[in-house]
């Protein structure tokens, strides 16, 4: 293995002030050398080479996210974006540009040593990067999280002094650019913290100081029930349903006849399936996230128990709109999106494979399956013209680019219905992967996008499959998307700005 840069290039001449901070630099290196750290020499060490590659914050990164709370999983996500970033950017600028060599080992102790120098050049310091990137951009995410994290990667970034590779400032110029790489990634992928939704005129909803009157249905199959006790920790006078997927409808409409509010806890199936029956029977409808992505419970601002119950306490509630589709006798809502062609024969695949090998590997294999088949495309009639289409994307209220990422929405009452198509042609991979690169807004002869309050389609095939909030059903023939705006009342805890910004209108 060689070094990444010639390092016997000649030292540019000589400058007073740098002299000096170099000075400064291995006299400080040497001090740190000559000093006794307790407890430093059995951890320090290994610590320093666990942090080689990035395995330790791999491995954080996954015990993180096995808490299986939201925002541990985003915090753990964030951090390994982070410390990509910070290492890209090390590795292919920072340590190229600056061409200095280690320090000399001499002062340091032969016990302290790391058994495999490192032979790239010194500054600045890859390690520090990393820890600093990954603790940074988890911090961002979950402060809670993030002050686990941190003494860690304070620690690795002592160790690379400790141990000798590195100088002072290699280490403070490290972390000082894994910060900066993590508020980055911030600035392409804002945290959720960061994304205020827009006022709106809050709804009259029943405030239930201890949960009285709210019924809680839930789905058996998400596998977080345990969510659903949490909550009546919150609201002891809350009822809660467990049933199984099959009996959902009918306990849903069991539960609508007796209670105030109706609750329910899943996925995004589920949620579709309670807001239906709570608009049959003008209730107001509690979320308690339960599923995968819990896009529409998270895009509310309600990640757990404890933002259910405040809200439901306190009598916080806003009205948002509703997708409505029909085709013939199949009628049916959306609260996130509704797609043909591709999407749905994916989430048909995903489904069959994931009782076996997983949700997230499911979704892989499906992805891998669908768009390698020999497949033509989906033929629908638009405005009187029969087009061939990958892809057809309608959201409920509109769906923003944050930076390099899309899916999330800031409103959900903006009485729009986001369409996005993907125009047919050969290899309907090269095609989706443009269209998402190119982003929706911008013109591309891949892909198309509109934002209106009603969509016909005509010519539909028998067996056109047709996907909403992760369910699958058939339609045929006509296909009509309408939006109703502000239709469902549902509970969500509310800011103190969006509060003050309400009372002021």
């Amino acid at each position: 293995m060689s070094p990444d840069v010639d390092l016997t290039v000649p030292l540019p001449g000589r400058h007073a002030l740098r002299d000096w901070l170099l000075s400064l630099d291995s006299r400080l290196f040497e001090a740190a050398a000559e000093r006794k750290w307790p407890a430093a020499q059995p951890v320090l060490p290994r610590l320093s080479r666990s942090a080689n590659h990035g395995v330790l914050w791999f491995a954080t990164a996954a015990a993180v996210a096995a808490s299986r709370t939201p925002r541990a999983r985003r915090a753990a996500a964030r951090g390994i974006a982070s410390l990509s970033l910070a290492s890209f950017a090390i590795n292919t600028v920072g340590k190229r540009t600056v061409r200095r060599h280690r320090p000399a080992l001499d002062p340091v102790p032969l016990s302290r040593q790391l058994k495999r120098q490192p032979i790239t050049t010194s500054f600045p310091s890859g390690h520090a990067a990393s820890a600093a990137a990954f603790a940074t951009g988890v911090a961002l995410e979950s402060p809670a999280w993030g002050a686990v994290v941190a003494p860690i990667a304070v620690s690795v970034a002592a160790s690379r002094v400790y141990t000798g590779v590195h100088f002072p400032s290699d280490v403070v110029a490290g972390a000082a650019l894994g910060a900066c790489a993590a508020f980055a990634v911030r600035g392409m992928v804002p945290t959720r913290g960061r994304i205020v939704p827009p006022a709106r005129a809050r709804a009259e909803v029943p405030a239930l100081p201890d949960g009285e009157g709210l019924v809680m249905v839930v789905n058996a199959a998400s596998g977080t029930s345990d969510r659903a006790d949490a909550l009546t920790d919150f609201l002891p006078g809350a009822e809660v349903v467990v049933c199984e997927p099959a009996d959902l409808h009918v306990e849903l409409e069991k539960a609508a006849a007796r209670a105030r509010v109706l609750g329910v806890c899943g996925g995004d199936g589920s949620v579709n399936a309670g807001a239906a029956v709570a608009l049959r029977h003008g209730l107001p409808l509690a979320v308690l996230p339960g599923g995968t992505l819990n896009h529409f419970a998270y895009d509310l601002g309600v990640e757990g128990p404890r933002d259910l119950s405040k809200a439901v306490k306190q009598g916080d509630a806003v009205r948002v709109d509703v997708g409505r589709f029909r085709s013939g006798a199949t009628r049916g809502i959306f609260l996130n999106t509704l797609s043909l062609g591709v999407y749905p024969e994916l989430v048909r695949e995903r489904e069959h494979w994931a009782p076996r090998i997983g949700g997230w590997s499911a979704g892989v294999l499906a992805a891998l399956r669908v768009l390698r088949a020999d497949r033509h495309p989906l033929e629908a009639e638009v405005n009187g013209r029969t087009r061939p289409l990958w892809l057809l994307f309608a959201g409920n209220g509109t769906y923003h680019r944050m930076g390099i990422a899309s899916g999330r929405r800031v409103d959900l009452a903006d009485g729009r219905l986001d369409i996005r198509i993907v125009h047919g042609g050969r290899r309907p991979a090269l095609r989706l992967l443009a269209a998402a690169v190119a982003g929706p807004f911008i013109r591309s002869p891949a892909h198309a996008a509109a934002q209106v309050h009603r969509l016909r389609l005509s010519g539909l095939t028998s067996g056109t499959l047709l996907a909403f909030d992760g369910e699958v059903t058939d339609v045929e023939g006509d296909l009509t998307l309408e939006e109703q705006p502000e239709a469902l009342t549902v509970y969500r805890p509310l800011t103190e700005s969006l509060i003050t910004r309400q009372s002021i209108s």
